[in-house]
């Protein structure tokens, strides 16, 4: 077993790989009350297209599917729900679908091991019938629907449409009426039997733990199943530039809303240095202590600080602003205008290392809530990151190297924005 310990947050970090490739990481808490764990397979939404590990033939599957899936995996051939088993043994389960991962979670302070052991079995032995599969049709379908309805969602939505012409990041998590009506049990089985091998698959476990237990526990209950080779993902290559600069749509909202996206490259080096040092231009830029959300706050361009953002994953990179303005098209040319004069001027070294100072410990907080950390790990495992890095690159981050990834990203040509505003305005 291997063991990675910080120093800066005074946690450890045991890794171990089983031989059926399952990985495990394990943060132990000493003293702790709460314990978490995550099962997560590299299996998200955008995994639409692939071959198979032994065949040469593409598969394309339904938009929509790996969430699917993840509904589907709760239903137990003796007509309970795993959900409702879980919450009765009182512990706080959960499970979702990203574009890059789906995972299954609880949260709990006793019956863990009766509750791991209904996790790893739900999650290990599917049950899909034409019965079942059609009528999960329906379900999903209200829940399309209501997104549909949620002007926040719509908003983010039609920025990343703004940005992606072929990326399926641009195809909602939960697919269309259209494309989930396509989904049969065959397809389930096919999409659970090549993705949910242990070989693409992590857990991770927060908590009062004794590494060493805790695995032979695991093995305990796992389901004897084979290493897979590689699963190639088909994924059409995306052109730099965007598909359209603006999007605005009418919905029942009090105020407009908007997101405002830069499209970046996807890149594999140095992405954790880069991924900081866009959260501290982020917050230099229109975070609450800068000039910039003072005058916009003042003048009542915005009722308060945006939600900012660096989305990417092994197939597309972003920058997200989302807020309420009532004028969002002036907040859009505000920021890209400070962008210009920050090019200009250069950067502010007070603000810089206020805003650096103050992101290391609000990062160094996440190491205080077992949900957060666990969250952290996993999130990272599937883009090849380990969460601790972060913890060094606070360390080498230089107002030099900021200012080359302010140059490079925060690119006007590369900016879009997308509006939801009131049906009567």
């Amino acid at each position: 077993m291997q063991i990675i310990k910080n120093e800066n947050v005074k946690e450890e970090l045991y890794l171990e790989k089983l031989e059926n490739g399952l990985n495990i990481m394990i943060i132990p808490k000493k003293g702790i009350k709460k314990k978490y764990v995550m099962f997560a397979t590299n299996y998200g939404s955008v995994d639409n297209k692939f071959i198979i590990p032994g065949e040469d033939k593409v598969t394309e599957v339904p938009d929509g599917i790996a969430h699917y899936l993840e509904h589907k995996l709760f239903e137990q051939p003796n007509g309970t729900n795993s959900l409702d088993t879980l919450t009765a043994l009182g512990v706080n389960a959960n499970a979702y679908t990203t574009t890059n991962y789906t995972t299954f979670l609880f949260e709990s302070t006793d019956n863990f091991y009766p509750a791991l052991t209904e996790l790893m079995d739900y999650v290990q032995h599917p049950y899909f019938t034409d019965e079942n599969v059609e009528k999960e049709k329906g379900i999903i379908g209200q829940e399309i629907q209501m997104y549909d309805d949620y002007p926040e969602w719509v908003v983010y939505m039609n920025a990343i449409k703004n940005m992606y012409e072929k990326n399926p990041v641009n195809i909602d998590i939960a697919g269309t009426i259209e494309s989930i009506a396509k989904i049969d049990k065959e397809v389930l089985y096919k999409c659970y039997n090549t993705f949910y091998n242990p070989s693409n698959m992590a857990m991770c476990f927060v908590g009062d733990f004794n590494p060493e237990d805790l695995i032979i526990e695991i093995k305990q209950r796992l389901v004897e199943k084979t290493k897979q080779g590689e699963i190639k993902r088909i994924t059409e290559q995306e052109k730099d530039e965007i598909v359209k600069k603006k999007t605005e749509v009418a919905m029942e909202v009090s105020m407009p809303i908007f997101v405002i996206g830069i499209k970046d490259k996807v890149e594999s080096k140095d992405i954790v240095k880069k991924h900081v040092a866009i959260e501290i231009l982020l917050n230099m830029l229109i975070g609450k202590s800068s000039e910039l959300y003072k005058e916009l706050y003042d003048s009542e361009l915005l009722i308060a600080e945006p939600y900012t953002e660096y989305e990417f994953t092994k197939t597309y990179a972003h920058i997200a602003i989302t807020g309420q303005s009532k004028n969002p098209d002036k907040v859009f040319e505000k920021i890209m205008n400070k962008i210009e004069k920050i090019k200009q001027n250069g950067i502010d070294l007070e603000q810089f290392n206020r805003v650096k100072n103050m992101l290391y410990g609000s990062y160094i907080k996440e190491f205080n809530s077992v949900s957060d950390i666990a969250r952290m790990f996993i999130t990272d495992y599937f883009k090849d990151i380990n969460s601790f890095d972060y913890i060094k690159e606070y360390e080498t981050i230089t107002p030099e190297y900021t200012f080359k990834i302010l140059q490079e990203v925060f690119d006007y040509k590369k900016a879009v924005i997308s509006v939801v505003k009131g049906k009567n305005e």
